[in-house]
């Protein structure tokens, strides 16, 4: 986590107490020495936040302060709205949590008539249809993902055919019915793609692939002709 990421988080802890919380306290939520605490509340302080207290007694955040207002457009809030409407619906279930998450954070912040713009954008996503949900499954790929871990996999063929396979996983794609894993595969030496609903079991021993997430979604963009944004 950066710094900044960081003082943004300490921010939103002092939001959520109404009375003074001790240095320690933040410490052990934040995963930082108390040390580091009184620097980041000094940090704050000096940008203007009027968070009152003392090391040794505790800190709240008086009223009246608010993070500088996001500016977004009219085609930038429907934007956030319906990806993050999306995602409620088409994301597993820790996906869809932080995506409500993020868009109770944005309003948090915005100005009362975009926040309104957020909370009555006229832009829906219907529910799906298809059996993929699989949480578990896709909670651990997206682990193995971010991690940049290699996963075996027993896979089911279109034909039913069942194999074993090694992969290093780099991207995972939802479709409108199907989720596709796309990965190096140890097997054939090259990039594969996995339809989720044909793993019969995934297991990961933690082994870091040698090459980066990056590099891999790289190389596979250039096979497929995809133009890297």
């Amino acid at each position: 986590m950066s710094r900044s990421e960081r003082l943004l988080q300490l921010m939103q802890m002092l939001r959520r107490y109404r009375y003074p919380v001790t240095a320690v306290t933040l410490s052990q939520e934040l995963g930082i020495s108390v040390r580091s605490v009184y620097r980041d509340i000094a940090s704050l302080q000096a940008q203007g936040a009027k968070i009152a207290g003392e090391a040794g007694i505790g800190y709240v955040l008086q009223d009246g302060f608010t993070l500088p207002p996001l500016m977004f457009s009219a085609e930038e809030i429907e934007a956030i709205v319906l990806g993050s409407r999306w995602v409620v619906e088409r994301g597993d279930e820790k996906l869809a949590e932080a995506a409500r998450d993020a868009l109770a954070k944005i309003a948090a912040v915005l100005p009362v008539a975009e926040k309104r713009e957020l909370e009555t954008a006229g832009l829906l996503v219907g529910p799906r249809f298809d059996n993929q949900g699989n949480d578990a499954l896709l909670r651990d790929i997206r682990f193995a993902i971010r991690n940049e871990y290699k996963l075996t996999l027993d896979y089911q063929d279109e034909n039913g055919t069942l194999s074993k396979r090694v992969v290093w996983p780099c991207a995972l794609a939802f479709f409108e019915q199907v989720r596709m894993v796309v990965a190096w595969c140890e097997l054939r030496q090259d990039f594969r793609h996995f339809r989720t609903d044909r793993i019969q079991s995934l297991h990961s021993a933690k082994e870091r692939f040698p090459q980066s997430r990056a590099s891999l979604l790289k190389t596979w963009r250039q096979q497929q002709g995809i133009r890297q944004n």
